[in-house]
């Protein structure tokens, strides 16, 4: 039974994911020792998440780890970058040892699906917090970044927009859908299925890319916004799903699509000579996606429905502080 800090995790994160040669020391020494592909950069990106603040204080811990982990899955995947390594920082109230077997098996289980390795962190007592640093490499030359659209881009997303505010309005009893579409909503907020292969597959047309954390247009105002440039988002052909179309009101589900957030979908944008590749690879289904605007002149998103008319924004999306 672990006791304290090292035999705690030499008990349960000893072993989670798959390290493979690229990785010389992993958990259990002062620093990890990696060695990054040749020519390859570094992704660094860090996430953390509180307890009672970005998911229920009693949540399965199975649970908690699969999403800490899926939510950098998402930031690697905005860059067009393979996921390799990841470091833990697990701040918990005692170290009870239910919870830890299970939130090990559910990290592990994440990780192995990524192929990613833990290789280092840090535990300590106090208020239930994970933190999780990723690294992964992307070819020099080839990251997505989201200072790069340019005005006549369009802009895509994949997936469908709404479901992660949807599955929170359920965690918090605010949603009665029906139990199948119940059931998917909180799989999408449990399991956001980080989309790796996507960003792998777009780096090679996309002018800039962004995985969308804090909703649409808080997101795709940080593209506009690094790149100098405006956008307009034609509400009508938002992607939802049938979920939870059957689970909310037009109104509500709108606002989740642009303002929700927690889905982990990419938000990217295409230039005119490329949307051939995009369209490609959409038609040989490896590649899920839908066109819902323009990157215009100007700054800003503005939002607009099928006719042209302005869309009033209610809620611009998640902040932070």
């Amino acid at each position: 039974m672990a006791t304290d800090e090292f035999s705690l995790i030499a008990q349960y994160f000893s072993v989670c994911g798959t390290a493979g040669a690229d990785t010389l020391l992993g958990v259990g020494d002062d620093c990890a020792l990696l060695v990054p592909p040749d020519g390859e950069l570094l992704a660094v990106t860090t996430d953390t998440l509180l307890a009672s603040v970005h998911f229920p204080l009693d949540s399965p811990a199975r649970l908690i780890a699969q999403r800490a982990l899926a939510v950098n899955l998402s930031d690697m995947a905005a860059m067009g970058a393979t996921p390799r390594w990841f470091q833990l920082a697990l701040t918990m109230p005692e170290a009870n040892q239910h919870w830890l077997a299970e939130f090990s098996a559910g990290l592990n289980a994440m990780a192995c699906q990524f192929n990613c390795a833990l290789v280092g962190g840090d535990t300590t007592r106090g208020p239930l917090t994970i933190s999780i640093t990723l690294m992964g490499t992307v070819p020099s030359g080839q990251a997505l970044k989201r200072s790069g659209a340019k005005p006549g881009d369009t802009v895509y997303v994949t997936g469908c927009l709404g479901d992660g505010a949807g599955a929170l309005a359920l965690l918090e009893s605010k949603l009665s859908p029906r139990v199948e579409d119940g059931d998917y909503l909180k799989e999408r907020f449990w399991r956001p299925q980080a989309r790796v292969a996507e960003g792998l597959a777009i780096r090679h047309f996309a002018s800039a890319a962004i995985d969308i954390s804090d909703g649409l247009l808080a997101d795709l105002g940080h593209i506009v916004k690094a790149s100098k440039v405006g956008a307009v988002v034609g509400v009508d052909n938002l992607p939802l799903s049938h979920a939870l179309c059957c689970s909310a009101d037009p109104e509500r589900r709108l606002n989740w699509a642009l303002s929700g957030g927690d889905d982990y979908e990419l938000c990217f944008t295409v230039p005119a000579d490329k949307l051939a590749k995009c369209q490609r690879l959409i038609d040989e289904g490896e590649l899920t996606a839908t066109p819902i605007g323009q990157i215009i002149e100007g700054q800003g998103v503005r939002c607009v429905d099928k006719q042209g008319i302005p869309f009033e924004i209610c809620d611009p999306g998640y902040q932070h502080f």
